[in-house]
């Protein structure tokens, strides 16, 4: 017991449950999941999970992301990116692996290189 670790770890899932409404910038070095409201930025360095009643109004970064809820704003992601049959996403997309269930709806631009920055894909209206 003299030398005990930390208790966090990677498979740490820190939970936004329905009825939970968020204004600001949401930060988490760890795995999200989101089945409420946020209004404003989400940045994810590990996979992010949005609910299928999620509602997120702003830009999201993340390493993995699964979206089965609503997302109106730019989305980044640095491995993956799964729109699951439910998902509405009305924004930019810049991902490396991009997955689009049927039933999901999508309204923007995607781009898969690994060269591409958020800005020059968000600057164009």
């Amino acid at each position: 017991m003299a030398n005990k670790k930390d208790n966090t770890s990677a498979e740490d899932v820190s939970i936004f449950s329905r009825g939970v409404k968020i204004e600001g910038k949401v930060y988490s070095e760890g795995n999200v999941r989101i089945d409420g409201k946020v209004l404003g930025e989400i940045i994810i360095n590990g996979n992010l999970t949005l609910g299928e009643k999620s509602e997120i109004n702003g830009d999201i970064k993340a390493k993995n992301l699964t979206i089965s809820g609503s997302v109106e704003g730019s989305v980044q992601t640095s491995e993956k990116l799964i729109l699951e049959k439910n998902a509405s996403l009305r924004g930019d997309i810049i991902t490396k692996i991009l997955v689009v269930e049927e039933g999901s709806t999508f309204d923007g631009r995607s781009s898969m290189s690994q060269n591409s920055s958020m800005t020059s894909a968000s600057s164009v209206a």
